[in-house]
């Protein structure tokens, strides 16, 4: 949880985030949002 007024606590989760988005959401089409919540299971399951 990030503390009020500082910015540097949220950075590990702004990162994730924008991993996320590259090397998921850009670069693939979804058919539905079920397929996009499937692969994003995968991918953070992956990581673990």
């Amino acid at each position: 949880m990030s503390r009020k007024g500082n910015c540097l606590d949220n950075s590990p989760m702004e990162n994730f985030f924008e991993i996320l988005k590259q090397e998921i959401y850009y670069r693939n089409k979804f058919k539905s949002y079920e397929e996009l919540k499937s692969v994003i299971d995968k991918f953070t399951i992956k990581i673990e």
